[in-house]
């Protein structure tokens, strides 16, 4: 899969969500996610990445390593951009 694609299938299966997809070792097979939705308002962190990964299981079957992953409500967000001073 290709981040484009990975990005594309967590916005459909999370609802209200942005993600944020990254290749830090340039290999496709060691990412970094950052995936930002309201409806993980209220949930424990557990169900927030079973949310993310559950769609992304195919990947990992064929292509993907390891996913690094991070789940933010809006407002969780909006901390985590000023804390590191990310301009996305």
């Amino acid at each position: 899969m290709t981040l484009s694609e990975i990005k594309e299938t967590i916005e459909v299966a999370v609802p209200d969500s942005t993600a944020y997809i990254m290749d830090p070792m340039q290999d496709g097979q060691h990412l970094e996610a950052v995936v930002v939705s309201s409806i993980f308002k209220g949930l424990p962190l557990v169900k927030q990445h079973q949310m993310v990964m559950k769609p992304l299981k195919d990947a990992f079957a064929q292509s993907v390593h390891a996913l690094k992953l991070k789940t933010l409500t809006p407002e969780e967000w909006d901390v985590f951009k000023k804390e590191n001073n990310l301009n996305l």
